[in-house]
């Protein structure tokens, strides 16, 4: 208890340790990383034997937010096996404050997410799939160990990519 004459040393102290506690505790929700294509290209190259599901996504769009805790749930379920889910967000660079960082930290989002800041859709659309019109939600599964590399351009049930995902990862 604080002395009458010490009251606001007393607060003062409280203060602190309080801002401390705060910091101290592990945050749920991570950050991300805002990239160029280079990058991408090395995500999406990695020389490892673990399973990448890489989702390209944006706030605004509805159908990569409906399906976006599939992915998570994912990633949960497969989190002691060699598997990383990624988020590639497709969000202007200039909203991420009003609404990728929201988002991730409202969803405590664990996996890597990235956000990919090339305006020019067309110069690297093609280096992630071929036949990619650049529709969202797409989803690139990689899995080296098993010379497999996978591209859907559609949204998933979390039924659906489960199987989708069982089956590549199958050798």
């Amino acid at each position: 208890m604080c002395k009458s004459e010490n009251v606001q040393m007393c607060k003062f102290r409280c203060l602190i340790v309080a801002v401390l506690v705060a910091t101290a505790v592990p945050s749920h929700a991570q950050s991300f990383s805002v990239i160029k294509l280079p990058k991408l290209l090395e995500i999406m190259a990695p020389q490892n034997d673990t399973a990448y599901v890489i989702n390209f996504w944006a706030t605004w769009c509805g159908p990569c937010v409906s399906e976006f805790k599939n992915f998570q749930n994912l990633a949960e379920k497969h989190k002691n096996e060699k598997v990383k889910v990624i988020f590639i967000s497709l969000d202007f660079e200039r909203n991420h404050k009003k609404t990728l960082i929201p988002f991730i930290r409202e969803r405590r989002v664990k996996e890597p997410v990235y956000l990919l800041d090339e305006p020019d859709y067309n110069s690297w659309i093609d280096k992630v799939d071929k036949d990619w019109g650049g529709e969202l939600p797409a989803t690139l599964f990689i899995n080296q160990a098993a010379g497999k590399k996978l591209f859907w351009a559609k949204p998933f049930t979390y039924k659906e990519l489960e199987e989708t995902f069982k089956q590549f990862i199958s050798k």
